[in-house]
């Protein structure tokens, strides 16, 4: 019997829109396609999901992608006061996926971040971040540039990773390019994450988390953007993938999940 599809659980971001700031809950398209094109599963959303209800609603699922999004992790997390009053928040986006983060490590449920839920996870595990990376000295200017998503989405800096980690594994060799589109980023990184990608400037550009139960990984640039176009991409979502379809085998089997490399 054919099994059922894999479910890949994806956060709302928080928006008001339009002239009378309506309330609307979003799911950025270029994510949910990945994760259907290149991970072979199916996004879902929990569009009014809180904390609390994260030990029934984690059950229903084989993994977890915490996108990116134009808002940005509330510093009162990491311990610091708002120093732009401009700067796009979602503090009820920050309730869930900062738990989420926390939940996904204790039970091994696959997980990916992607530019916000990169920051997510380092913060949720007790790191920090650079509010504004360009205004850091020493630190280059990342985010984006061009009139259009091509421009924006196109290769923008080379990033150094790890030897033998899995992100080389997945890109082939030492060093790869990427694009950049982000204003903050990693401080402090969290206990028990070990970093895997560098750019040039010395800024964390990835992370895995050491001795993980399961798929635990997370970047912060942008693999969704026609990842299936761009095989580094493409292998970093078909690795998830992998092991959300290894969760679902052993959540519909009723076994345990075991420690595993990041493959």
């Amino acid at each position: 019997m054919t099994p059922p599809p894999c479910l890949v659980w994806l956060p709302a971001d928080h928006r008001q829109l339009g002239p009378h700031a309506t309330p609307y809950l979003l799911l950025g398209d270029k994510y949910a396609r990945a994760v259907r094109d290149c991970a072979l599963a199916q996004p879902v959303m929990f569009p009014l999901a809180q904390a609390t209800d994260l030990p029934g609603l984690l059950g229903l699922v084989d993994g977890v992608l915490l996108t990116g999004s134009p808002s940005n992790v509330h510093p009162s997390h990491f311990d610091q006061q708002v120093h732009d009053p401009l700067l796009p928040l979602d503090p009820a986006r920050d309730a869930l996926t900062l738990a989420l983060v926390r939940s996904c490590v204790e039970q091994g449920v696959p997980l990916l971040g992607i530019c916000r839920g990169f920051q997510e996870i380092n913060v949720a595990l007790g790191g920090s971040l650079h509010q504004t990376v360009h205004g850091v000295p020493g630190l280059m200017d990342h985010r984006e540039r061009g009139d259009t998503p091509e421009q924006e989405y196109a290769p923008s800096h080379e990033v150094r990773l790890a030897p033998g980690s899995a992100m080389e594994r997945w890109a082939g060799g030492p060093v790869a390019r990427v694009n950049s589109l982000h204003g903050q980023g990693v401080d402090r990184l969290a206990p028990g994450l070990r970093a895997t990608a560098h750019a040039p400037d010395g800024l964390v550009e990835a992370f895995e988390l050491e001795g993980a139960r399961s798929f635990a990984c997370a970047v912060q640039w942008h693999p969704e953007w026609r990842c299936a176009e761009h095989p580094f991409y493409a292998a970093i979502l078909s690795a998830f993938g992998a092991a959300v379809r290894q969760r679902q085998a052993e959540r519909l089997s009723g076994s345990r999940t075991i420690p595993q490399r990041q493959t």
